[in-house]
């Protein structure tokens, strides 16, 4: 099932199947490492509609929702797994 990455929960993990729109913000996005097939987990969520962070290709990386709202995802079969800021 197809989603924007905005919409993952902190533990999901997905794949990503495509960037929508073009322009610098995309080639921005693709020099990040965010590219077609690359597997990426949401770590953590801000609150109140703060940035994601993700992680990919072993790194971490802060990205804004509206930035997220652009890049279309493929969830992958795992369990979701809810992480507690208090136990990093």
């Amino acid at each position: 099932m197809e989603r924007f990455l905005q919409d993952l929960k902190p533990g999901e993990r997905a794949r990503v199947e495509r960037i929508e729109g073009g322009g610098a913000l995309r080639r921005r996005m693709m020099d990040m490492g965010i590219v077609p097939g690359v597997e990426l987990e949401v770590v953590r969520s801000a609150p109140l509609g703060g940035p994601l962070q993700l992680r990919l290709k072993g790194y971490y990386l802060a990205m804004r929702r509206g930035e997220c709202a652009k890049i279309m995802v493929t969830q992958n079969n795992q369990e979701h797994i809810e992480y507690s800021l208090a136990s990093r």
